[in-house]
């Protein structure tokens, strides 16, 4: 049986040698498996690859069409599926040492019949007065602390950001984002019918004249923006720029939506949110603090704006259980909180420091603090190419075209997620990856 990863290499390489051109309409998945002599299943995949890839785009009722190489669309290419990889550099979870013992501690307490039969039963979005105050402790950073009566709780993070677009925008709405931005935002834009409006960004994030001159062109319903450890390019704006945004975005009547979710590990800075209060509304969750599955969103939102999250978080069942509001209001009661996020802000620069050795030879992005790294490939690689040559020695990282909204220079790019792996791990991968970078594409046609 053929891999799917070998067939759409190999579809890949047409296009690549421009054989199959942008604009062309591939086969129906089904004609492609008979043409190559596989299953409809693994042609299936193959599709998905080529999609995750950034080289095609599928039009319901019209097919499967070759991208153009020189721009990025605004649908997000799905993550790769790490269970098929032994190293995952995609999917982003920290993991530290004492995680679990101490998140146990808190769980045990919260076993006493006493205290689990109320955390058995539903909560609504606004949690309890308790987990709001214990919720307002957990996210308070740089001297700010967000005012408990306006916080909202979420199932997760992306749940979160889900609700807060949707009340804040309607079909055929423009939403100003980063030219680099989260793909999940991506793929709920695509959901909700919202158009993705591209705004330019700088050594320092995103530019507000940027905001100011897309606003001009098509007034915009709302802007998501990542303050803090930008994701991917590992990006903080300083001080003098979130003053600057946060006049555009008063003087201009545009809501923000700031996604905290990686600004614990830089806690010292306060958010956009305390600029302008009143037009940003703050995402963030709880398993990058604490553990890959424990799934809880935060909501922070101006008074205006919280009845149409709330409800935006009922009718889509993205409410949480209370389960996951106690243990939260546990953990942060008891300092396990602040532990791990000390833990994990150590973590993350001996992570860097890693792939500094191994990448440093490299033009790449990041910041010490950061679990991301940027890396603008050397020619005559592609981001394609080159993810499809990671993943036949067994290592999962994710190409530019995942992050890119409109144009963007950063095609021949790769975001590798340091989280995840544990170190020794990660070291080998890196290594790997930086001798891979090294030699010649063709080359690998023998590996």
């Amino acid at each position: 049986m053929k891999d799917y990863r070998s067939v759409a290499d190999a579809v890949a390489a047409e296009i690549g040698a421009g054989r199959i051109k942008a604009g062309d309409r591939l086969p129906t998945q089904r004609e492609f498996a008979r043409q190559h002599g596989i299953a409809d299943s693994t042609a299936t995949r193959v599709y998905q690859e080529l999609a995750r890839r950034g080289l095609t785009e599928g039009h319901v009722g019209r097919g499967t069409f070759v991208r153009d190489a020189s721009r990025a669309a605004a649908a997000a290419p799905a993550l790769s599926e790490p269970a098929d990889s032994r190293v995952d550099l995609e999917l982003n979870y920290p993991v530290v040492p004492e995680q679990t013992e101490l998140l146990a501690t808190g769980l045990s307490e919260l076993l006493r019949p006493g205290l689990l039969e109320p955390a058995l039963r539903p909560a609504g979005a606004a949690g309890t007065p308790a987990t709001r105050d214990a919720a307002a402790d957990l996210l308070a950073r740089g001297g700010w602390r967000p005012d408990p009566a306006r916080l909202l709780f979420a199932g997760s993070g992306r749940q979160a950001i889900s609700a807060v677009v949707a009340a804040l925008t309607r079909p055929g709405a423009r939403l100003g984002v980063e030219e680099l931005t989260y793909p999940v935002l991506k793929a709920i834009a695509t959901r909700l019918g919202v158009t993705l409006v591209p705004l330019a960004m700088d050594e320092a994030g995103l530019i507000p004249e940027a905001v100011e001159e897309a606003h001009r062109a098509g007034p915009l319903h709302a802007v998501y923006v990542q303050p803090v450890l930008h994701n991917p390019l590992s990006l903080t704006m300083p001080a003098d720029r979130l003053d600057r945004l946060a006049d555009v975005l008063l003087t201009r009547g545009i809501h923000a939506i700031e996604d905290g979710v990686w600004a614990f590990l830089r806690d010292d800075l306060p958010p956009l949110a305390s600029r302008a209060p009143e037009r940003t509304v703050l995402v963030d969750s709880l398993s990058k603090r604490l553990s890959p599955g424990l799934s809880l969103g935060f909501v922070v939102a101006p008074a205006a704006v919280t009845g149409g999250v709330a409800a935006a978080l009922r009718s889509g069942g993205g409410a949480p259980m209370a389960f996951p509001l106690a243990a939260m209001a546990r953990w942060q009661t008891d300092g396990a909180v602040e532990r791990l996020v000390r833990a994990k802000q150590r973590q993350a620069m001996e992570r860097q420091e890693i792939a500094q050795r191994h990448l440093g030879g490299f033009v790449t992005r990041s910041a010490p603090g950061s679990y991301y790294r940027w890396w603008e490939l050397p020619p005559p690689w592609r981001a394609d190419t080159f993810v499809a040559a990671a993943a036949r020695h067994g290592i999962a990282v994710t190409p530019a075209a995942a992050f890119s909204v409109g144009r963007h220079r950063g095609s021949h790019a790769i975001r590798l997620g340091l989280a995840s792996p544990a170190e020794d791990t990660l070291s080998r991968a890196l290594a790997t990856l930086g001798d891979l970078a090294r030699s010649a594409p063709d080359d690998l046609a023998q590996d």
